[in-house]
C-alpha cells in the first residue's frame, strides 16, 4: 500500500514537463508534494523560476498518463515505489546530479547493492563478449558484489545470467515501464531476477520502450554503482554514454580489451586510451576500487570466503568456464573423449542438447534431429553451453565439446 506522500510524489511525476529539480524546488517553497499539487494559480504566478509552461501543467494537472491507471498497474505487477525523499533510496543514486524523483521497483533493492558493479556493451556481441561478461558477472557476485546491467540482449543478458546462475543478485535498470518486458527474448529472465534483485524503472508503468529512453536510463545504471565495466562496444554504442556518465558521476570506468579487427572493440579501445582502466581479470577491478570498499566488501562475506582470481582467458577450477578463442579448435585424445559427461550444472534441457553433440562436432541441424527440440529452444540451449564453457562454436554452425 502507498503512502499518501508516495500518492501525492507519483502524481507529481506525471504531470508533463515537470522534472525532478523542478520538484525539489517547488517542495522547498510549499513544504509538501500536497501543498504543490494543491497550490493556486495565484501562488504559481508568484513564482518567477517556472517556465510558462511548466505553470499552466500544474495549474491544469496535464499528466502523460492516468494516475488511476498507475496506481492499478502498481498493484497489479507487485511494485515498490521509492521516492527520493525515502529512507531506502539508493545512496548512491542520490548523490547524482538529476537522481529520479521515484523508482518503480518489481523484487527488492537492499543495503548491500550499494557495493554494486555495473557490466555493459554491444546488444550484438560476440561470443567472446558474451563469454566475457557472463563469466565477470559470475565472479563477481562470488566476490561479494551486486551486478547490475540494462536487460538489452548481448552483453547485458549475459551479465545478468551469470549473476543469477552463480546464486548471486543482479539489478536489471530498463528503458520501459515495469508491465511491460522488453527485450521480449528476455521474458524468462524477469522472474529470475525478481526472486534474486530487482527490476527498476523510472518510466511510468505502461511506457514503452523508446530511442530516448535508453540514454536517460543510462545515468541509473552507473549511478547506481561503484563503477562501470564495459565489454565490446563499437564507437555508436550507447555503453559509451553509460561509460561517460559514470565518469561524470565520480565513478570508476573499467574496459575489456576485445579482439583488435573487431568493430566492436573500436569503443571498449578508445576508452582505454582516455584514462578507462584496462582489466583482464576480477582482481584487476577489485584491485582499483579504493580501500575502504574493498574493506565494505570483505566484511560483507562470510570469512571463510576465500578472494577467487579468474583470468577471463584462461580456465578456473570454480567455474570451469574457460573462454576459448572462436577460431580455435581443440585436439581431443581418445582417453579424453571417453569421459565426456555432461557438468553437473546443467539443466535438463542443456543435458539432453549436451549429449547430442558427437566426437569431434555436430552441425546444429543434427542437434535438432536429435534432440527434437524446436530450433529456437536448441539455439538458446546451445548458447548457454558456451556461456558455460562446456562447447564451443565453430565456423559453420558446428559445434564441439570441450569438457
Amino acid at each position: 500500500m502507498l503512502s499518501q506522500q508516495t500518492k501525492n510524489l507519483l502524481h507529481l511525476s506525471l504531470i508533463q514537463g515537470i522534472g525532478f529539480k523542478t520538484v525539489q524546488f517547488l517542495i522547498k517553497i510549499f513544504g509538501s508534494a500536497e501543498k504543490v499539487l494543491n497550490a493556486t494559480p495565484q501562488e504559481l504566478e508568484k513564482i518567477d523560476e517556472l517556465s510558462n509552461t511548466a505553470r499552466e501543467s500544474l495549474i491544469h494537472k496535464k499528466l502523460g498518463c492516468s494516475l488511476e491507471r498507475e496506481l492499478e498497474l502498481i498493484q497489479e505487477y507487485e511494485c515498490q515505489i521509492i521516492t527520493y525523499y525515502d529512507a531506502a533510496y539508493p545512496s548512491l543514486l542520490k548523490e547524482i546530479d538529476t537522481p529520479p524523483l521515484l523508482l518503480y521497483v518489481r523484487g527488492e533493492l537492499k543495503p548491500e547493492d550499494g557495493l554494486s558493479i555495473a557490466i555493459v556493451g554491444s546488444r550484438e556481441a560476440k561470443d567472446y563478449g558474451r563469454r566475457v561478461s557472463y563469466q565477470l558477472a559470475h565472479q563477481l557476485v562470488n566476490s561479494g558484489l551486486t551486478v547490475i546491467s540494462g536487460f538489452a540482449k548481448g552483453i547485458d543478458t549475459c551479465a545478468h545470467r551469470g549473476a543469477l546462475e552463480a546464486g548471486g543478485r543482479t539489478i536489471a535498470v530498463m528503458g520501459n515501464g515495469l508491465s511491460l518486458i522488453y527485450p521480449a527474448s528476455n521474458r524468462e529472465l524477469v522472474e529470475k531476477v525478481i526472486e534474486s534483485g530487482a527490476l527498476v524503472s523510472e518510466f511510468p508503468m505502461g511506457m514503452k520502450p523508446r530511442s530516448e529512453n535508453f540514454p536517460r536510463r543510462n545515468r541509473i545504471i552507473s549511478g547506481l554503482t561503484l563503477g562501470t565495466v564495459v565489454v565490446e562496444a563499437s564507437n555508436r554504442s550507447g555503453a559509451l554514454i553509460t561509460a561517460r556518465l559514470a565518469t561524470e558521476q565520480g565513478r570508476e570506468v573499467f574496459a575489456v580489451p576485445g579482439e583488435i579487427f573487431s568493430e566492436l572493440s573500436t569503443g571498449t579501445h578508445r576508452l582505454i586510451d582516455n584514462g578507462a582502466k584496462l582489466i583482464s581479470t576480477v582482481d584487476d577491478l577489485l584491485e582499483a576500487l579504493p580501500q575502504h570498499t574493498i574493506r565494505q566488501i570483505n566484511a560483507s562475506k562470510p570469512v571463510s570466503e576465500r578472494q577467487i582470481k579468474v583470468d577471463f582467458t584462461q580456465s578456473s577450477e570454480d567455474t570451469k568456464t574457460e573462454l576459448i578463442p572462436i577460431n580455435k579448435t581443440i585436439e581431443k585424445t581418445p582417453t579424453q573423449t571417453a569421459h565426456m559427461v555432461p557438468p553437473q550444472d546443467l539443466t535438463d534441457d542443456e543435458t539432453t542438447v549436451f549429449n547430442a553433440i558427437e566426437i569431434p562436432s555436430s552441425h546444429i541441424d543434427n542437434i535438432i534431429r536429435t534432440t527434437q527440440l524446436p530450433i529456437s529452444k536448441v539455439s538458446s540451449v546451445l548458447l548457454m553451453l558456451e556461456l558455460k564453457g562446456a562447447i564451443q562454436q565453430l565456423p559453420g554452425k558446428l559445434f564441439s565439446k570441450t569438457i
